[in-house]
C-alpha cells in the first residue's frame, strides 16, 4: 500500500539521494529549467540526470498525494479520482488486447502502479522498465505485498536503449512517461524493436495542443511551470508525436485527446476551486496543510533541507497544468495506438 502519513513522506523525500545532498540535488535540478536560466538543448542532453533528480526527488510526495499510480485520468460524474484512474488502466489494456500469460512492458513505470492493475486484470507478465533505483525499490516492495512478484518485475535501464532483444514483448505501453524522453522518435524506434510483428503499442502522452503559440509569453510560462514541475526536457505537439509514431514503423489505428468530451476535466483534482474529501491531499487545503508539514518537518530536521523547494516546483507545475487546461486547451492528454 502506498505511504500515508508524515513520517512516511519525511522519510522517502530526496529518494536515493544522501539526506545531506538533497539541497545541493534541488539545485541542480533547478538549473536546467527556463525559470532559472536553463534551456531545452541542456534539458534534453542530460536527460538522464535530470529525469533521476526529479524522481528521486518528488516520488514520496507523489505517493503521499496521488497513491501508487503517477497519473491523470478522465473522469465521470460520481467518480473518485482513484476510481477514474483504474478505468483508464483497464481501458488501456483492453485496446492493447492482452492475453493472460502474455510478457508486456511499461515503459516507464514508476513505482508500478498501472503495471499491479494490469498484470492482475489481465493475467499477463508485466515488466516494468525504469532508470531510478529508488522506484524500482519501492515498486519491488509493493509488488510483493500486492502478491505480484513473481509474474512482474522491473528492470533499470534507459527506455531510449533498452536492454532487450527484438521482438520480444507481445504488447508494450506507457503512461504518461515517454513525454521525459529527449526525442520521441528515438524513443518510439526501441518500443517498436522490442514489440513482436503485428502486435501493439498504446501509450497516454503529454502534449501541447496546436493553440500553443510559441510567441505568447503567457503560454511559454505555462509551458515552462510544468517542465519544471514534471521532469520534462519539452513538451513536443500532438502532431509531433504522431509524426514521430510513424517514422519509427508503426501503422496508428486510433488517436484520440481525451479531453475532449470528458464529462470532468482531467486537471480537476489540482483546481484549487475544487474540493474533494475522497482525495483531499490534492485539494488548496490539503496542498497548504501539505506545505506547512513540510515546513516543520525540514525546520526539526525529520525532512532534508531542499524539501521545501520541491514542494513549491510541484505547486508550480499544479498551477501550470490547470492553466494549461483551462487556458484554451493548450496542454492536454492524447491517447495513442500503433501497430
Amino acid at each position: 500500500m502506498s505511504k500515508a502519513g508524515a513520517l512516511d513522506l519525511a522519510s522517502g523525500l530526496g529518494g536515493k539521494i544522501r539526506k545531506d545532498e538533497v539541497l545541493s540535488a534541488v539545485e541542480k535540478y533547478e538549473k536546467y529549467h527556463v525559470c532559472y536560466g536553463g534551456e531545452e538543448e541542456e534539458r534534453k542532453a542530460n536527460y538522464t540526470d535530470m529525469v533521476n533528480k526529479y524522481y528521486d526527488l518528488v516520488t514520496s510526495f507523489y505517493e503521499f498525494g496521488w497513491g501508487e499510480s503517477f497519473h491523470f485520468a478522465p473522469r465521470w460524474k460520481g467518480e473518485s479520482l482513484r476510481e477514474s484512474i483504474k478505468r483508464h488502466e483497464y481501458f488501456l489494456a483492453l485496446q492493447l488486447g492482452v492475453k493472460p500469460g502474455q510478457k508486456v512492458l511499461d515503459v516507464g513505470c514508476g513505482i508500478g502502479g498501472p503495471l499491479r492493475e494490469i498484470a492482475r486484470f489481465s493475467s499477463t507478465s508485466v515488466t516494468g522498465l525504469n532508470n531510478n533505483e529508488y522506484q524500482i525499490t519501492r515498486g519491488r516492495e509493493l509488488n510483493r505485498i500486492a502478491g505480484v512478484d513473481k509474474t512482474c518485475d522491473f528492470v533499470k535501464a534507459d527506455f531510449m536503449k533498452m536492454p532487450f532483444s527484438d521482438n520480444t514483448f507481445d504488447a508494450v505501453y506507457a503512461i504518461e512517461a515517454t513525454c521525459h524522453a529527449p526525442d520521441a522518435l528515438g524513443c518510439y524506434k526501441e518500443i517498436y524493436r522490442v514489440l513482436k510483428p503485428g502486435q501493439c503499442f498504446a501509450a497516454y502522452e503529454w502534449c501541447m495542443t496546436d493553440a500553443f503559440d510559441p510567441k505568447n509569453q503567457e503560454h511559454q510560462k505555462i509551458k515552462a511551470e510544468i517542465e519544471i514541475g514534471d521532469g520534462l526536457p519539452d513538451i513536443r505537439l500532438t502532431t509531433q508525436c504522431l509524426e514521430a509514431l510513424k517514422q519509427a514503423g508503426f501503422e496508428v489505428i486510433w488517436e484520440k485527446d481525451i479531453a475532449v468530451g470528458s464529462p470532468l476535466p482531467w486537471y480537476l483534482p489540482l483546481d484549487k476551486s475544487h474540493f474533494s474529501l475522497s482525495s483531499f491531499r490534492l485539494t488548496a487545503l490539503g496542498r497548504f496543510i501539505t506545505k506547512n508539514m513540510v515546513k516543520a518537518l525540514e525546520f526539526v530536521g525529520l525532512a532534508p533541507k531542499g524539501s521545501q523547494r520541491v514542494q513549491a516546483f510541484l505547486e508550480q507545475a499544479a498551477e501550470g497544468l490547470v492553466d494549461g487546461g483551462k487556458e484554451r486547451d493548450l496542454h492536454t492528454h492524447v491517447f495513442l495506438l500503433g501497430s
